[in-house]
């Protein structure tokens, strides 16, 4: 038998029940003996866990489903494993050592651990108690934190959300850890990534109740090409990148529109002046809702504002992330409309 230390010995040979009993060689076992767990049979422990309860062969066989000499064995292993004879004949039987009592005192707390250990990772949402990091541009953070966030202090009272704005980072922090979703737009992405299209919107634009562009709560597209157009940047310090917002990238008429950094601000300065916003129809909906402002169509066609949900494939066999991005999903459909939620999770390839 190869032994802890690489050398090949042969150990004697185990006894099995109901032997004569061993003469005492005066070696006692090292109360701190270190033991490789890459070597030990942790079935070994079951089969002791059935033994210290029927303290029979053939009961703790039947138990777990071995054949008494399978059983036989197993308690020959444990001896050596233990260095203890555990279980002894009696007159009534078998009975356990000393060890073998400290053994059946420790063993159900040890499996019990191990159990769990193993055991599937689902846990209720009202359970559990985390902070979420998720990536997204400021005009869906006005459009998406107001559905969810009622969603998950009922679902999930334990689960802080913290946001951040979309960017070129973002990619790296998704795989590193430091963020757990994204929401936006992408041009492409390494392999390792996942997306869900949550919803497909349309661009709008938003100018100010009583603008005379308007007639008839509409505005012809020649007016509001002549318009001075107010333009959302991106985050500070950020550049075009894998990661992209068509609302910070969309090119208007005007070759040099106001620049503000955040989406409300310039709701705000359209609200006060003769200037045009352009935004996907769903914040600017929102938006309208809280400033005196009209809504009406874009001077020519524009592409359509698909939206995505991206995590990284760390996380997506993850139970509660996989449920916090249903409700996520759950949260936008509703008026997401009839393109909404038809694409599943797919991995996403490196080039576009």
């Amino acid at each position: 038998m190869q032994t802890g230390f690489g050398s090949s010995v042969e150990r004697p040979r185990l006894l099995s029940v109901g032997s004569p009993p061993r003469q005492d060689s005066g070696r006692h076992p090292s109360p701190h003996r270190r033991v490789n767990l890459a070597g030990v049979d942790l079935n070994l422990l079951v089969a002791l866990e059935a033994l210290l309860a029927e303290r029979n062969v053939t009961h703790a066989a039947d138990r777990v489903g071995l054949s008494q000499p399978a059983m036989s064995r197993a308690l020959g292993r444990l001896r050596g494993l233990f260095d203890d004879e555990l279980l002894v004949r009696s007159s009534s039987g078998l009975v356990p050592t000393a060890r073998s009592e400290q053994l059946a005192a420790e063993l159900p707390e040890a499996l019990n651990m191990l159990r769990t250990l193993l055991a599937s990772r689902e846990t209720a949402p009202g359970s559990w108690e985390a902070t979420v990091n998720i990536d997204l541009p400021d005009h869906q953070a006005l459009d998406l934190l107001p559905r969810l966030l009622p969603r998950l202090r009922e679902a999930a009272p334990g689960v802080t959300v913290v946001t951040a704005p979309l960017g070129t980072r973002t990619l790296r922090a998704l795989e590193s850890g430091g963020v757990d979703l994204a929401v936006g737009q992408l041009r492409t992405t390494p392999f390792g990534f996942y997306r869900r299209t949550i919803l497909t919107d349309r661009f709008v634009c938003l100018l100010r109740a009583g603008h005379p562009a308007l007639q008839g709560g509409t505005a012809e597209a020649q007016s509001l090409s002549g318009l001075r157009h107010v333009a959302i940047a991106p985050p500070a310090l950020e550049e075009p990148g894998l990661v992209y917002d068509a609302v910070a990238m969309l090119e208007v008429p005007d070759p040099s529109p106001v620049v503000v950094q955040n989406t409300m601000a310039a709701a705000m300065l359209v609200a006060e002046t003769d200037m045009v916003l352009t935004i996907p129809r769903r914040t600017a909906t929102r938006i309208a809702r809280m400033l005196p402002l009209a809504i009406t169509a874009p001077p020519a066609p524009l592409p359509a504002y698909e939206l995505s949900l991206v995590w990284h494939e760390r996380l997506h066999r993850d139970p509660n992330c996989a449920w916090l991005r249903g409700e996520l999903a759950a949260s936008l459909a509703p008026a997401a409309g009839p393109s909404a939620g038809k694409a599943g999770a797919h991995p996403l390839a490196g080039a576009a």
